[in-house]
């Protein structure tokens, strides 16, 4: 790897993040490739062998071009998927398959390069339940929480450990009248649970009554908390309803979220905490690919140039 090699992009085409660290690496003269992974093969090329060197070879975009040997390192965030809509369905799944091993592999073996974060890894910690048991595996305090399909099951984990909320285990878009939707968390009473749960797995977990939430950024060695004050159970449904300070970890909690994105394989993590009346913190979840520009305005916290330093390996 060359310390003039380029920084690969992996993002979508609407992505505000991307672009602020895309803008501080030029202001720095680092080198930089975006590109979506979306795009292959269409407006996307790649051309890699495998010497015993590692992967050599060049990814191509209409107005860029990597060495695969050099790349220093490669920021992936959300890429839209694979689509091959002028082929049938069956060849389409066909073509799918071949881009995600193919292209998809080739990235994720980048001789000598730094991932921010490397996709298989982001794939690992994207599964709650990994992520629940890496949380408590490295000491951090958890609420009572059930993964079922059993409706009797779910009745007595919320009469035994109510207020009780469910949350999804993943959250993919669906759509009501054409508009984009996500299942929220909410709080759920033991009559609310009928036979439907039995349909697939589902998550419940005792609700924390806190007075506020913690959202803990990690970026390399870096820690940046943010305390996030409203009268809301999910914080992230009304944005405009958020007042935000610095806060400070308690003991050993630093030391546990960078044994926690270790456990991984991981560079970089959003952790979200409540804090209860006690102020005590109590883990939620961590999201490897978890948005964190929006914090910097609203506290003068230099999460951009610790991105930016991370991906140009530099320590400044």
């Amino acid at each position: 790897m060359s310390d003039a090699g380029p920084v690969l992009v992996v993002t979508n085409l609407d992505d505000p993040t991307a672009d602020v660290v895309i803008s501080e690496l030029h202001d720095r003269g680092v080198p930089v490739v975006r590109f979506d992974s979306g795009d292959f093969p269409h407006a996307l090329s790649v051309a890699a062998t495998m010497t015993s060197n590692g992967v050599e070879g060049t990814l191509s975009t209409p107005s860029r071009a990597a060495d695969l040997s050099q790349v220093r390192s490669l920021y992936y965030r959300r890429p839209s998927g694979f689509t091959f809509p002028h082929l049938d369905e069956q060849d389409a799944r066909f073509a799918i398959t071949q881009a995600r091993y193919g292209l998809g592999g080739v990235l994720a073996s980048l001789p000598g390069c730094l991932y921010v974060n490397h996709p298989h890894r982001i794939g690992d910690a994207e599964f709650k339940p990994s992520g629940l048991a890496a949380a408590a595996s490295v000491g951090f305090r958890l609420p009572p929480t059930l993964i079922t399909s059993d409706p009797d099951t779910a009745r007595a984990f919320v009469k035994q450990h109510g207020p009780v909320i469910y949350k999804p285990l993943s959250a993919p878009l669906f759509r009501i009248d054409g508009v984009s939707c996500t299942v929220k968390v909410a709080e759920v009473a033991a009559d609310d649970i009928d036979e439907a749960v039995s349909g697939t797995a589902h998550l419940f977990q005792q609700l924390v009554e806190k007075t506020a939430d913690v959202r803990v950024t990690v970026i390399g060695d870096q820690v940046f908390a943010v305390r996030i004050d409203s009268d809301l159970l999910d914080w992230r449904t009304d944005y405009s309803r958020l007042r935000y300070s610095i806060a400070t970890p308690p003991p050993g909690v630093a030391e546990a979220l960078h044994a926690y994105l270790s456990h991984f394989g991981l560079v970089f993590g959003a952790f979200d905490f409540a804090v209860d009346r006690q102020g005590r913190w109590w883990f939620l979840e961590c999201n490897p690919s978890g948005q964190w520009y929006w914090l910097e305005p609203e506290t003068g916290l230099p999460m951009l140039a610790a991105m930016a330093d991370l991906l140009e390996r530099e320590t400044r």
